[in-house]
């Protein structure tokens, strides 16, 4: 058993320039330590030639994507008449029976664990954006696309419940759709676990980054990070974007949080050893 260490994973790696600049910032001039790159984007090329040689140690892992953006196959019950995916996680999850579908989800992962592979990318982690893999259907095939790409950690989503001291952050519909996600999400997982074990691989204990989505700063991460007193490994993730101009909003607060070495010093003093997946393997 692993001793209370945290990863500060940014998905979205690749989605625009501004992810790509988040993430070599974060990495470089802060304590950013993981991050997971989509590869049917187009600024997945640059992620890989003008970033990922800047972050040696960058540990990477994969979002599989289904949500944002064109695909690399014909999967045409996810996408629309412009060939765009469009389907919602609700949309998913109540059609994750129907065959069809599932297999062009596992068609298109694979297309694009494919893309990775062929770009010389190693992938310690393997998730979805959107985190659409915690619908249990889903995640057993990403579990077998782990095992397949000799991927070893899997993203799961334990959250404690927990409230920053702020009224004004719970008066509004993003955080009502939060809440019920933290609920939802951890009855998943609940089955998800069993599957982690039935294919032999790892995954994080706890996750910070479901009930403060599009919510996130500083004082969430460390609200969060209070609530854990139990020995594992807890991921916060996050989306970060860093824009050119002085742009200010719910992503750039994410990157923020890279950046700030006083939450790094109460991570510490916290109990936690700050880590990543690649140093997991090792």
């Amino acid at each position: 058993m692993f001793e209370k260490v945290l990863i500060l994973n940014a998905d979205g790696f690749g989605l625009s320039n501004a992810e790509n600049q988040a993430i070599l910032e974060g990495y470089v001039n802060g304590f950013l330590t993981s991050a997971n790159i989509c590869t049917n984007t187009d600024s997945f090329e640059s992620a890989v030639h003008n970033i990922l040689p800047d972050c040696a140690n960058l540990s990477l892992g994969i979002n599989l994507n289904i949500s944002q953006g064109t695909p690399l196959t014909n999967c045409n019950l996810l996408t629309n008449e412009h060939g765009n995916f469009d389907m919602s996680f609700m949309n998913i999850y109540l059609n994750r029976n129907n065959a069809t579908l599932l297999e062009q989800i596992k068609e298109e992962f694979k297309a694009q664990l494919d893309k990775a592979q062929l770009s010389g990318l190693r992938l310690y982690q393997i998730s979805t954006l959107e985190h659409i893999h915690v619908i249990p259907e889903i995640f057993e095939i990403v579990c077998k696309l782990a095992k397949e790409y000799n991927i070893d950690y899997i993203r799961t989503h334990n959250e404690e419940l927990y409230f920053v001291p702020k009224f004004f952050k719970h008066l509004n519909f993003q955080y009502m759709k939060n809440l019920i996600n933290v609920g939802k999400f951890k009855s998943f997982t609940n089955e998800n676990q069993r599957t982690v074990y039935k294919y032999n691989l790892k995954t994080n204990n706890y996750i910070i980054g479901i009930g403060y989505n599009k919510m996130m700063d500083i004082e969430t991460v460390e609200q969060g990070l209070q609530m854990i007193e139990e020995n594992g490994i807890t991921e916060i993730v996050i989306h970060p974007k860093k824009y050119q101009n002085i742009i200010k909003n719910l992503r750039s607060k994410e990157f923020a949080i890279t950046q700030n070495m006083t939450l790094k010093d109460s991570i510490t003093r916290l109990g936690f050893e700050i880590t990543n997946y690649k140093k997991l393997y090792e």
